[in-house]
């Protein structure tokens, strides 16, 4: 079995990158869940990312693929813009920040920074596995 899940790198004018620490298990990683079945994609993204930042998003450009092997998750990522409202914590996210990429790359496992980095590259979707931690390249 297979799960489908969606993240919004949601990036700032200033080149910050919006990321939340998981109330669940403590780790940085970019907004984000399970689609529900019937939900939309772009849909997805945005209930997520408001339930869990505060924030409406428009959805953008599609930038990554990535599949946890031990949990069969595939990930979609998208680069997101801000529509409004004001980042806070949430049930599910007990920190917000505004990370900058060499930020990202030291609170993120690599498996969660790329998803951010790959967001900030230009070119074409980045497709990857990981094992929930280290990609597998």
């Amino acid at each position: 079995m297979h799960s489908v899940s969606v993240a919004g790198a949601v990036v700032r004018s200033d080149g910050r990158v919006l990321a939340i620490r998981r109330a669940d298990n403590g780790h940085w990683e970019p907004p984000g869940g399970v689609l529900e079945l019937g939900e939309d994609i772009e849909a997805g993204v945005r209930r997520e990312v408001l339930e869990e930042t505060g924030l409406h998003v428009r959805v953008g450009e599609l930038t990554g693929l990535y599949k946890n092997m031990k949990r069969g998750v595939v990930a979609l990522v998208f680069r997101c813009s801000v529509v409004s409202g004001t980042p806070r914590p949430s049930e599910e996210a007990v920190d917000v920040r505004w990370l900058t990429p060499d930020e990202v790359q030291a609170r993120m496992a690599p498996a969660y920074a790329c998803r951010i980095l790959d967001a900030l590259a230009s070119g074409p979707v980045a497709v990857r596995a990981h094992d929930g931690h280290e990609p597998l390249e």
